[in-house]
């Protein structure tokens, strides 16, 4: 039995193009995939989201421990201001009801789904290489669409067709998301300073550290495309269990590393963070 297409992805077919054609071609459902005017077909999955991957992937994305373990820590609390923080400055660049929100290297939709609580008329589209976390992503917000897409080749949407692009924690095109963003539309990028979870760091030296240039790489990254419109830094402590503590490891890139199921003590551990804005040159 064909997989019917799910509303949110419906909400926003609209402003999704076939990936092979280049942005170029709608795409339309029929007998549970979706299909461009020349022929190619991509699969509904089950789970409610859409591949529109093409070609050898870059990465294949968050693993399905990795997926649960940032599902059991993201569900405590503990880093709800920077879900926070990411919905204020989208919600500062919307200025229609029916606003379209892409979340590039969406995970689990956490983010994406926050965004859309505080902009009750817009809807969004999660974008991501991992099959497991887009099982999440689907489920996440009732008007959030789901599809595997990576996000460092042309990106299937149409120019200039979203609001805000939201960019947590996760790899940039600063081309692509130039092209897609309408005139007067920001990208929204949450980043960690070199505080972050640096206790963290001190009791488990084997994660993965914070580049101390990554400032002046992402500069250097969208400065041909973008200007900063407004910057908050989010820093506060969080006090951890040992099961929370792993979790947080465990859904990092330092959950690749052989020693991760050394487990991290519980203790206070500050979280820091740059959210910034910017605005298409």
């Amino acid at each position: 039995m064909p997989v019917p297409l799910p509303p949110a992805l419906a909400l926003s077919l609209d402003v999704l193009r076939c990936p092979t054609c280049r942005r170029t071609r709608r795409l339309h459902p029929e007998g549970g995939a979706l299909r461009c005017p020349a022929g190619h077909t991509f699969d509904l999955a089950r789970h409610g989201y859409v591949s529109l991957l093409t070609g050898a992937r870059a990465t294949s994305g968050d693993d399905a421990d990795m997926v649960r373990a940032r599902s059991r820590f993201l569900a405590t609390g503990a880093y709800e201001p920077l879900r926070a923080a990411a919905a204020r400055l989208a919600a500062a660049a919307v200025s229609r009801p029916r606003a379209t929100v892409v979340d590039a290297g969406c995970g689990t939709g956490h983010y994406l789904a926050g965004v859309l609580d505080r902009l009750p008329g817009a809807r969004g589209v999660g974008l991501d290489t991992s099959v497991r976390a887009l099982r999440a992503a689907a489920r996440a917000h009732d008007r959030a669409a789901a599809v595997a897409a990576d996000v460092f080749r042309p990106l299937p949407l149409a120019d200039g067709t979203a609001d805000v692009v939201l960019n947590v924690f996760a790899p940039r095109n600063a081309a692509g998301f130039h092209r897609v963003l309408r005139q007067g539309g920001r990208l929204v990028v949450l980043r960690p300073t070199g505080r972050h979870l640096a206790e963290l760091r001190d009791r488990r030296p084997a994660m993965v550290a914070v580049d101390p240039a990554k400032e002046e790489r992402l500069h250097r990254a969208l400065d041909p495309f973008f200007e900063a419109a407004a910057t908050e830094r989010v820093d506060y402590p969080v006090h951890l269990t040992a099961a929370e503590a792993l979790d947080l490891v465990a859904m990092t890139p330092s959950a690749r590393h052989p020693a991760r199921t050394e487990g991290p003590p519980p203790g206070r551990v500050t979280v820091s963070v740059l959210a910034t804005a910017y605005r298409r040159r």
